[in-house]
């Protein structure tokens, strides 16, 4: 089972999106685990304080390190901790693969500035961004990161082997995709994919992922070029 947990301090937001379709039901059949906990009742105060003004000035406020360690150290486990920052490492579905491996992940969302830097320091926290944009808080980035790692564990998908296809994966963006009607409003399906000849569409939606990526992704046609040339 894939341990999930997360330290917020609006644990209010939780499980949301993650408790429906697939992600319930893959909970429901103990795939994967959620735990949240509230940062809040952690504080070291009767006023439960949990952020204060940064030194040096500045605008906003701050976690504070003694709250936040305190609360990771009461809920520790050996999974490894991400907090979840725009100027963390860039979350791609290499990294995704990576968490997807592990036992579980736990997950720092932050809020009002960020957290105080000792505490990520000494908990030997891995910084993650998920775009760059800033956000209102780390609970909604969190979603994104569980989303991108729980659909890539055994038995959550319904057709896993479509991972196999989809965006990013070998550095290619996915092909254009056509349903029924075969005619609509004037605009037609591509020939071949209606030839019954696999191998032709396959060579066609290879070609079109080429295509799309050298247009939109240079960075991704790179890599793909290096890799397979």
């Amino acid at each position: 089972m894939f341990a999930a947990k997360i330290f917020t301090l609006y644990p209010e937001f939780f499980p949301g999106l993650l408790d429906i379709g697939m992600y319930r039901r893959a909970r429901e059949k103990k795939i994967w685990s959620l735990d949240v906990v509230n940062i809040r009742d952690f504080a070291m105060d009767k006023h439960g304080s949990v952020d204060d003004k940064p030194f040096g000035g500045g605008s906003g406020m701050l976690m504070r390190p003694d709250v936040v360690n305190n609360c990771i150290e009461k809920n520790q486990n050996d999974n490894p901790i991400i907090y979840l920052s725009p100027k963390g490492d860039k979350l791609d579905t290499s990294l995704v693969k990576q968490f997807a491996q592990q036992a579980g992940i736990n997950i720092l969302c932050g809020h009002f500035e960020g957290v105080d830097q000792r505490v990520i320091e000494k908990n030997n926290i891995q910084e993650i961004s998920i775009g760059d944009y800033v956000l209102s808080g780390g609970e909604s980035a969190a979603i994104v990161v569980l989303d991108a790692i729980l659909r890539t564990l055994p038995g959550v998908l319904g057709a896993e082997k479509s991972l196999d296809e989809e965006t990013f994966n070998n550095n290619l963006l996915e092909y254009p995709q056509y349903t029924q009607p075969r005619n609509w409003e004037g605009i037609t399906v591509p020939d071949v994919l209606l030839s019954g000849n696999h191998a032709e569409i396959k060579d066609w939606r290879l070609e079109q992922s080429r295509s799309i990526t050298q247009r939109r992704r240079p960075d991704l046609w790179d890599k793909y070029n290096k890799k397979n040339n």
